[in-house]
């Protein structure tokens, strides 16, 4: 009996793998997004960030909702943030930016 008990206890233990855990924590980035009338913008407009990185943006119909087109990645923490539409700047702010936030750029 006590060998039965025993073969119980040591099939029971390799028969465990044991507790797994795993961990995630946030991507260190944020997101924009441009919002306007498209039809006015159906070039899209150039971004610039910080007069560092620049990228062409679409612009997307502003709902009121979440966002449904592009959104486009950048860092975390504070940029300059311009938007240039055919030669014309039209849009120029300081923003702060935390993990995972998506910014609303919303154009004339």
């Amino acid at each position: 009996m006590k060998k039965l008990i025993l073969l119980f206890a040591v099939l029971t233990a390799v028969g465990c793998t044991g507790v797994k855990t795993t961990t995630a924590g946030l991507e260190n980035e944020a997101f924009l997004v441009f919002l306007g009338n498209p039809k006015d913008y159906e070039t899209g407009v150039e971004v610039n960030i910080d007069d560092k990185t620049s990228f062409s943006a679409e612009v997307q119909k502003n709902h009121s909702d979440r966002p449904k087109g592009k959104v486009y990645a950048i860092s975390t923490g504070p940029h300059m943030v311009s938007v240039i539409h055919n030669g014309e700047m039209i849009f120029q702010k300081r923003i702060f930016i935390s993990t995972q936030e998506t910014k609303k750029i919303i154009l004339p």
